[in-house]
């Protein structure tokens, strides 16, 4: 009867059924009451599944002994008829985008995921390595992001994942012409988060030559160069006709992985893949904040193994509950980001740091002397006058965002006092 009525709202299906108020009248943004993870009568944190998703996790749990090993089964892709299959029904897409929608009227490609940039860089990098076993904390990683801090005790490689991953993420989000569901577009993601991490350097950003094993499965993926060319091809150009942002996300977490076209990395490239049609709709983005690592795993080798969906898309509608609670309902109260300032973070620091340890006074003229060549001819005046902007805010309290000490930065000033 309230359903009905419209007063609220089923997600999920089946035993995974949940009910949830409906988002009010002419607000344009639904706000969910998102489930908790469910604890394990093992003690083992899990997301809410299906009946369909326990028989794919009670298979998967099994020895591998007991699973017998398979291959790349062509039929499963074939299957597959861009908006006439479906792995997502209708009614459940409905809902994902009534939980996803950031307003009502029109705004450019990108404009959500730009306006909580910040706070994406940080969550999906730490959600999304984490579910690669990366050991660093939210905080560590805020503190990675934002100030250049390693955390200490963690290995060199956990810290590059989540550099990898920030460094992806603005390629996606600073420019929405990159983002696109093209194969150059994946191929460049994996550059970016394969970058360092790779025993075989010419491996980064390039599609594999040869044979790989999934860790903890029994499936065989496609081992012949051309056979996988041919087959990524088919893939992407199956991904790029699909019309809807949801089911185009998830497709693209489901057959990305399960071709393997690279030597490694291939989940993390498919998590960061499934939000390129989100940023593109201007949705909420997907950043996997508190998935259990072993639901996601499990859900991973059912579509390897036996090819269903089932306990994956299980994982992929809660995520997106969650993600949604981080974002939608706290973007109002979110001061965009300059872009302009994301897109040279990097540079502005540098050349902060430069003047102060080369112990030269804050001036135009000084900061025209310094400009990098990563910066364009035509933002030069603008990113002076913003250079010139941190010099009159920088004191020993923020001056590690620079890599400057308290001290240096002490006596820089005392030096340089009433210059500029």
């Amino acid at each position: 009867m309230l359903v009905k009525q419209g007063r609220i709202q089923s997600l999920g299906e089946a035993r995974a059924l949940r009910y949830v108020c409906a988002p009010r009248a002419n607000t344009g943004t639904a706000f969910v009451q998102t489930p908790m993870p469910t604890l394990q009568a093992s003690g083992e944190v899990y997301v809410p599944v299906s009946p369909e998703g326990e028989e794919i996790k009670a298979y998967v749990r099994q020895p591998r002994a007991m699973r017998p090993p398979v291959g790349y089964k062509l039929t499963f892709l074939e299957q597959y008829h861009p908006n006439h299959t479906t792995y997502l029904r209708p009614s459940l897409r409905d809902q994902l985008h009534a939980m996803g929608r950031a307003r009502a009227e029109q705004t450019p490609a990108g404009t959500f995921a730009r306006d909580i940039l910040n706070r994406l860089l940080i969550d999906l990098s730490w959600a999304s390595s984490m579910l690669e076993g990366n050991t660093y904390s939210r905080l560590d990683t805020e503190r990675l992001i934002e100030f250049g801090q390693a955390a200490q005790g963690k290995t060199v490689l956990e810290t590059q994942m989540i550099l990898n991953h920030k460094q992806a993420i603005e390629y996606l989000v600073l420019d929405p012409a990159h983002a696109q569901v093209t194969p150059d577009c994946i191929v460049a993601l994996h550059a970016f988060l394969s970058d360092g991490l790779m025993a075989d350097p010419t491996a980064v950003g390039r599609l594999r030559s040869r044979a790989v094993e999934i860790g903890g499965s029994v499936y065989l993926p496609v081992a012949l160069p051309q056979r996988l060319e041919e087959l990524f091809a088919i893939v992407m150009q199956i991904a790029a006709e699909i019309d809807d942002p949801f089911e185009q996300a998830f497709f693209l977490m489901v057959h990305l992985p399960y071709l393997q076209p690279f030597e490694d990395v291939n989940k993390r490239t498919s998590r960061l893949a499934a939000n390129i049609p989100l940023i593109r709709h201007n949705l909420c983005p997907l950043s996997f904040i508190d998935v259990p690592q072993p639901a996601y795993v499990d859900a991973m080798i059912g579509v390897y193994e036996r090819n269903r969906v089932d306990l994956l898309r299980d994982v992929f509608v809660w995520a997106y509950e969650r993600s949604c609670q981080h974002y939608v309902a706290v973007k109002q109260n979110l001061v965009s980001p300059d872009i302009f300032r994301l897109r040279y973070r990097q540079a502005l620091s540098d050349v902060v740091a430069t003047i102060v340890q080369n112990d030269e006074a804050a001036t135009e003229a000084t900061v025209k002397a310094r400009l990098p060549t990563t910066v364009a001819l035509a933002d030069q005046v603008h990113f002076t006058q913003l250079v010139l902007q941190e010099f009159s805010a920088l004191h020993p309290g923020n001056a590690v965002r620079f890599g400057i000490r308290q001290l240096a930065l002490a006596a820089w000033q005392e030096r340089h006092r009433g210059a500029g």
